[in-house]
């Protein structure tokens, strides 16, 4: 077949590890061989972070904001132990966290289900899409250890000068304090991007809080993605025929449980990170989860859920042959490929998205696959245990037969 010819670029950023290994024979062996491919490359691998003093990071980040649409490899986010190992001048903040930040975007998660692999939850059906509003709340806390008996108070000073003074608690002993904060623009822009992406994928949008109990901080979520839904939003889910559903986090969890799933769960900070490894775990792997970042203007970021799996890639080093799964980081290139398809009008880009992910997952379903699946697999095929690059080839077969 003639080469799909792309008119717009992707931005494409390189990682660590064994997913940076994963990501160049993705590109050999299923992506440069049916498509010119056109991309603004950008090195995210942890030497090159040290050699701009991460300014490589910020790049990446502004290219997609021009683009419009980047694919994301995974990257190691630095700990003590890493500034040892690579040699750093210092501890390089997370590349996700970067982008995010500059691109004001919301993160959505959500499983690649195949057949012969069920999720715990026995009734659900269909993928759970996990939108987890990452500004603010818990992780960006003031905390402070209560040494014995006194007065705590929130205090808010105005621009004016005036002040605002509430008692917290008086304290007879010891105790603990933490105060969180949140703005009213990260809500409305995590609020835009949950609508924009319900009417991209035409799913039913659920959200929860806890405003019976925190009735100004929660309470703020809940009126201000009310607010944006009534003026902006509503008539436009009518028309697709689907859901914007509020309710109590505590009910949410029950609903979930019983759903069959197919919505998205939009979920403030702590909430989503708790709920996204539920959701993950109870699906299958982290291996079959896809991410995709979104800014409230509509630019996209798609990348795989996992790390860069370390403990493979010290036996890649040691010239051992792995099973790495490389599907969420197939399906990180393939939803990148077809959101630039989409938005180009560029039809066969799309159908070619459609086909690679369906190889993908026959392979799957047909017996084959790496190790970890291999623990998960309850087909009635016996399951075929292969290396990452036999699968990889074993796709690129399947998808030679459907193309």
């Amino acid at each position: 077949m003639e080469k799909i010819k792309m008119t717009t670029p992707l931005v494409e950023m390189d990682g660590d590890e064994m997913t940076r290994i994963l990501w160049s024979d993705i590109k050999e062996l299923l992506l440069t061989p049916y498509i010119d491919l056109n991309t603004v490359y950008f090195d995210l691998g942890l030497p090159e972070r040290e050699r701009t003093h991460d300014q490589v990071t910020v790049d990446s980040a502004e290219a997609t904001k021009a683009y419009g649409v980047a694919v994301k490899c995974a990257t190691i986010t630095p700990n003590a132990q890493r500034v040892e190992e690579y040699r750093l001048s210092q501890m390089w903040k997370s590349p996700n966290g970067t982008i995010r930040a500059i691109l004001d975007g919301t993160v959505f998660r959500a499983p690649i289900m195949v057949k012969g692999i069920s999720p715990v939850v026995k009734n659900w059906k269909k993928p759970i899409t996990i939108a987890r509003h990452a500004f603010g709340d818990v992780y960006k806390n003031t905390e402070y250890k209560v040494p014995g008996p006194g007065k705590a108070e929130l205090l808010f000073t105005g621009a004016d000068g005036a002040e605002h003074r509430q008692t917290i608690y008086d304290f007879q002993g010891p105790g603990v304090l933490q105060g969180q904060f949140n703005t009213a623009a990260s809500i409305t822009s995590f609020a835009h991007a949950c609508f924009q992406f319900a009417l991209d994928t035409r799913q039913d949008l659920w959200f929860a809080t806890k405003d019976t109990i925190s009735k100004q901080y929660d309470h703020t979520f809940k009126d201000i993605f009310q607010e944006i839904y009534d003026a902006q939003y509503a008539k436009k889910f009518k028309k697709l025929g689907i859901e914007y559903f509020y309710t109590l986090i505590d009910d949410a969890v029950a609903r979930v449980i019983r759903s069959e799933g197919g919505f998205i769960w939009a979920c403030k900070n702590y909430d989503g990170d708790v709920m996204s490894d539920m959701v993950s775990t109870a699906f299958g792997s982290l291996a079959m989860m896809t991410s995709v970042l979104v800014s409230p203007d509509g630019k996209y970021e798609y990348e795989a859920a996992h790390g860069t799996v370390t403990r493979h890639y010290y036996q890649h080093l040691q010239g051992k042959e792995t099973s790495t799964n490389p599907i969420a980081t197939l399906f990180a290139w393939t939803g990148a490929l077809r959101k630039r398809g989409e938005l180009d009008g560029i039809a066969a880009l799309q159908a070619f998205a459609d086909k690679l992910e369906q190889a993908s997952i026959a392979v799957i379903e047909g017996g084959t696959m790496t190790k970890d699946l291999a623990g998960l697999w309850e087909g009635d095929t016996p399951a075929v245990t292969v290396t990452s690059r036999d699968f990889l080839l074993a796709i690129r077969d399947e998808l030679e037969r459907r193309l």
